[in-house]
């Protein structure tokens, strides 16, 4: 089937997932705008409380940069990544555009050490043992965390250089930030992998896009679905199989970092998840084929976005991946026609602790009322509206996790049931609501500059189910 791709690139607002930028709904945890002082005042140990807020986005924006030099803390620098090559590992650092947000004075963290005679340290040329951290620029589409191994020489474009892969620890020091970011649907890069999808968000000001998009609350995405699945074979032409609904999300990205003793070591602690609001309507109808080994899955759209968050002078890049997907698992006996709604939240993520390592944080809360279902004929079938969904930094993924909400029905041979009270022959039937959270911790965590996960740590999987309506006919 022909993969349609569509780019949903707009400045943005908030909420899916991935960021807030200068928008009308408030940030969570820091009243404090892109524009204004990067870091709180220092506590008695001399450390800082950094904001967590969203990154200017839009063309007229500045890719941000913040470097960390020896002894010093880090500080937005008037510099930009003019182009990377990730095999090689060498980098372009060339002069920011005047005007574009890069002054260091208005935006960077105080200093921790001396200027170094010069009144503007932070426009010294690039050097050896620097880092860098940078938002998405050429050949680093994914952001860049890198420290400078050797300065090659000037070009025409900036100070050449070549870097390593560094750490979160390195660039933040002994400095503390937490915070939650809300995901611009504008910034969400869809790719329909059927047809019958569209796409829909709301945002600041009234702006929305797609054919729901009026409808929504702000800061809410929402993917709609209308597929045929596989219908048993011997199944009338009035029973063929199909699934219908949406999936609507408001998602945001929790970021959290306490580095303890600083430079040299790993932070004391660290987390990053992703958890948000979850709302869904699906239909059901007709007769599913028989599912043979593991339950028929059919992804429907894939969803990326990349939202930098601005850790007081430091762009830290969030990489999200999102693949809704429709599940059907039957045994091509049951005919049903049946309509859900489910709402809810999540949480998923993985939490660091010195002494304890890195652990699974995985919550949800959800609900389901079945708005319509008819049950016809005996057997069994399963479906589910879910998203696989991973969330990373600079391009190493950090978590994976499984969210599925399900409807679930079962009838016996003879049952014809209705909740609107129709009834026919003799038997029992049941419809049951529940939802499946399951992912895994990766070794990547290690970016926070934590001890490498040698291994994938399970989130554990969270399951929980309920009777929604059920009945016997004929007794």
């Amino acid at each position: 089937m022909r993969t349609l791709a569509r780019r949903l690139l707009l400045p943005g607002l908030t909420a899916l997932a991935l960021t807030t930028a200068g928008c009308s709904s408030p940030a969570p945890v820091n009243a404090a705008g892109p524009g204004s002082p990067a870091a709180l005042p220092s506590a008695s140990d001399g450390t800082r409380r950094l904001d967590v807020d969203a990154a200017p986005q839009g063309a007229a924006a500045p890719s941000p940069i913040a470097r960390t030099r020896a002894g010093q803390g880090p500080e937005k620098a008037p510099l930009k990544v003019a182009s990377y090559d990730k095999a090689s590992g060498r980098a372009v650092i060339s002069t920011a555009p005047q005007g574009g947000g890069a002054s260091p004075h208005r935006s960077a963290a105080p200093s921790k050490g001396p200027s170094a005679g010069s009144s503007d340290p932070a426009a010294k040329p690039v050097a050896v043992g620097d880092v860098i951290a940078s938002a998405p620029a050429p050949g680093a589409p994914d952001g860049l965390l890198a420290k400078v191994t050797e300065v090659v020489g000037k070009t025409d474009r900036g100070t050449e250089v070549k870097t390593a892969p560094t750490t979160l620890a390195a660039a933040l020091g002994d400095d503390k930030a937490d915070g939650k970011v809300p995901v611009d649907p504008a910034s969400v890069v869809v790719e329909p992998l059927m047809k019958g999808v569209t796409f829909s968000w709301a945002k600041g000001s009234g702006v929305t896009f797609g054919p729901q998009g009026a409808k929504l609350p702000l800061g809410n995405l929402r993917l709609d679905v209308d597929a045929a699945v596989d219908t048993a074979k011997d199944a009338p032409a009035s029973a063929g199989a199909s699934v219908a609904g949406f999936v609507q999300l408001a998602p945001q990205v929790e970021f959290s970092y306490d580095g303890g003793k600083g430079a040299g070591h790993g932070p004391d602690a660290a987390f990053l998840g992703m958890s948000g609001d979850w709302s869904s309507q699906w239909t059901l109808k007709g007769r599913a084929a028989a599912s043979t080994g593991a339950p028929r899955r059919i992804p429907f759209a894939k969803l990326h976005s990349n939202p930098v968050l601005q850790v007081g002078p430091v762009p830290v890049v969030v990489n999200l991946e999102l693949t809704c997907y429709v599940q059907v698992e039957a045994d091509g006996k049951v005919t049903l026609d049946v309509r859900q709604d489910v709402k809810g939240d999540f949480r998923v993520g993985g939490s660091y602790a010195t002494g304890k390592g890195w652990t699974p944080v995985s919550s949800s809360a959800v609900h389901s009322t079945p708005v319509k279902a008819t049950v016809t004929a005996g057997g069994r079938v399963r479906s589910a509206l879910g998203a696989e969904a991973s969330v990373g930094l600079y391009g190493a993924v950090g978590v994976t996790a499984d969210f599925a909400p399900y409807l679930r029905g079962e009838a016996d041979a003879s049952a014809s049931a209705a909740t609107d009270g129709k009834t026919s022959a003799n038997g029992s039937w049941a419809l049951y609501g529940g939802f499946d959270l399951s992912g895994q911790l990766q070794l990547q965590l290690s970016v926070f500059g934590t001890p490498v996960v040698e291994r994938r740590v399970p989130l554990g999987a969270l399951h929980r189910e309920w009777p929604l309506v059920s009945g016997r006919a004929g007794q």
